[in-house]
């Protein structure tokens, strides 16, 4: 897993030496050769509604590191406007002022291999210069926490950080910073090369929506005794060289920023071995933001793309990979949920049979739903989203990505939760009756699960839920509404044991017939007659889970059954299809 992580950050040129990072610097302030401050620039897209400036490789100390120079250390050559040019900062808060003061002290100190840093840090010193530049940076609008940096005109290149005449200095500097410890060699777990490893690895940032600190987390830690083996002592528990703990650091902090999703409780990272041109395939979007109707369904997307690369017409997308990873955090740690890896042509493909497993006819019978987000198919299965287990939500991600079965726990609670609209009369979620379909097709043999009504499906416990669907009816249409009816009464029973209740029911059904015209009920009557002819050896014992799904279908496809032009018309009252 770790070797395509730092692969991904080579090919995005995040793989840097130690000691640097990769960072976004939005404003440079501008001298000239003698040190004079001239004005602020803008780095990045300047046009862009969120401009995070330009992505530079900039000199970086880990949290220990800084800790181990003392109070005040702060970053060299590239840090916050709050650190530069006390942007935001009272004018008695000595913390920052100390910072900005070791700030500009480093300036001073690299000048002895960098001279034109020396009268910049002159000026950083100036009480009223430094007003003039908080003044300007300010009337830009940057913020205290945006990072900084020095141009100097006439100087090559004019962004000091984008040379390299500083990186001996900055190197020494850093070796100072290092703990007193002996040499020890190992392999890399990643590289295989023999090295020193790192001391402490670094923090992966961004998981606090999941679990994780303000500060960081980290994917190795061995704080406790009992996480240590063989009196090895912190990260020489998982030897890695300092190079490769940066790469796949910046990688995760990279994707996490720019290009993961929260899940309920964890974030998924996914990436592409070779970026596509063309956003609209990215069919891990589609899970969570399928494309609109107006365009094209997921479904429709996916069909496209397979005919395309099967037919040879897409050979980049047929030779690329994909891969993914699910992530959470836990008292500092990371916590590693999944990891999935496979052919672009693989991952499309169980992307449309996800999206076809769970396509049902719309509640009005007049078409099929869209494709549902996967949150709106894991809302189906609880209350509340945050309600949803970690575990079950890194399985459906799983499930949707890799054609996996549906797990019987999802089938469970989206039962469960029909059970409880079906009590309360509230519209059933589309979105579960789906997941239902979904279960049964993955399951071993062929349960004949289609989209809408069936009305030949051999299993009778599909047909005792069209005929609870029928009873509904005829109640409404001879008693109007009546508060709570027979399905409020009498679904969740008839669900698990039809022989008990249906009977009952149907008994009740002569005195609703008795009330209806004589057209009407002889509709009715041959409605109830077409689904008893499918349940000639009566009704099944108590249903298994897999048999009370196919219950729940049989009831959705029958109250969005529209008979032909043949068969009268009956219309119900109308019911607001759901939009998550």
């Amino acid at each position: 897993m770790l070797n395509q992580v730092i692969d991904w950050a080579r090919r995005n040129e995040l793989a840097v030496p130690p000691g640097f990072k990769v960072k976004p610097v939005r404003w440079a302030l501008v001298f000239d050769a003698e040190g004079g401050f001239l004005l602020v620039r803008e780095l990045g897209n300047v046009s862009a509604k969120r401009n995070r400036g330009a992505h530079l490789l900039c000199p970086n100390l880990e949290l220990g590191e800084m800790k181990r120079g003392g109070s005040g250390t702060r970053h060299f050559l590239v840090d916050n406007a709050e650190v530069v040019a006390l942007v935001g900062t009272e004018e008695d808060d000595e913390k920052v002022r100390a910072k900005h003061d070791h700030f500009v002290a480093l300036l001073g100190q690299a000048a002895e291999v960098v001279p034109m840093l020396g009268p910049v840090a002159d000026t950083l010193s100036d009480v009223t210069t430094l007003v003039k530049i908080r003044a300007e940076l300010e009337d830009k609008g940057a913020g205290p926490t945006e990072n900084v940096t020095f141009e100097v005109r006439g100087a090559s290149p004019d962004l000091i950080v984008e040379g390299d005449a500083w990186h001996g200095w900055y190197r020494a500097f850093r070796a100072g910073l290092q703990p007193e410890r002996p040499v020890q060699r190992m392999l890399c777990l990643v590289s295989g090369e023999l090295t020193e490893p790192v001391a402490t690895h670094p923090k992966i940032r961004g998981l606090t929506d999941v679990g994780g600190l303000s500060m960081g987390d980290v994917l190795p830690a061995f704080k406790q005794e009992s996480f240590r083996s063989y009196g090895l002592e912190q990260a020489a528990n998982s030897a890695m060289s300092e190079e490769v703990a940066a790469g796949y650091a910046a990688a995760l902090n990279r994707l996490i920023r720019e290009q993961s999703q929260r899940l309920a409780g964890t974030r998924i990272l996914y990436w592409y071995r070779e970026p596509l041109d063309d956003e609209g395939e990215d069919a891990f979007a589609w899970l969570t933001e399928p494309p609109e109707t107006t365009v094209g369904s997921a479904l429709e997307r996916a069909r496209e793309l397979l005919i395309a690369i099967r037919d040879g017409k897409r050979p980049d997308l047929k030779e690329n990979r994909y891969y993914a990873l699910t992530l959470s955090a836990n008292s500092g740690r990371v916590v590693l949920r999944d990891w999935m890896e496979g052919s672009f042509e693989e991952l499309v493909q169980n992307v449309e049979g996800w999206f076809d497993d769970l396509r049902v006819v719309s509640r009005d019978g007049s078409g099929y739903t869209t494709p549902p987000k996967l949150w709106a198919v894991l809302g189906a299965l609880v209350r509340e989203l945050k309600e949803v287990p970690e575990s079950l939500e890194a399985r459906m991600w799983r499930v949707a990505v890799r054609g996996e079965p549906i797990p019987f726990q999802a089938a469970a609670r989206a039962l469960a939760r029909i059970r409880v609209a079906m009590a309360t009369d509230q519209p059933v979620r589309t979105a579960g009756i789906g997941l239902l379909k979904a279960f049964l097709r993955r399951l071993p043999g062929d349960m004949l699960m289609t989209p809408k009504l069936n009305e030949e499906h051999p299993h009778p416990a599909y047909h005792c839920g069209r005929l609870m669907a029928v009873l509904d009816y005829l109640q409404y249409r001879a008693l109007g509404e009546v508060g709570a009816g027979v399905v409020q009464r009498y679904y969740a029973a008839a669900s698990s044991t039809p022989g008990l209740v249906l009977g009952r029911l149907l008994r009740m059904a002569q005195f609703h017939l008795g009330k209806l015209e004589a057209h009407e009920r002889r509709t009715f009557e041959y409605r109830i007659g077409q689904v008893l002819g499918q349940l000639q050896d009566g009704f099944p014992p108590p249903l298994s889970l897999e048999e009370q799904s196919l219950f729940a279908l049989g009831y959705y496809h029958q109250k969005a059954y529209r008979p032909p032009k043949d068969e009268p018309e009956q219309t119900e009252p109308e019911t607001s299809e759901e939009t998550a």
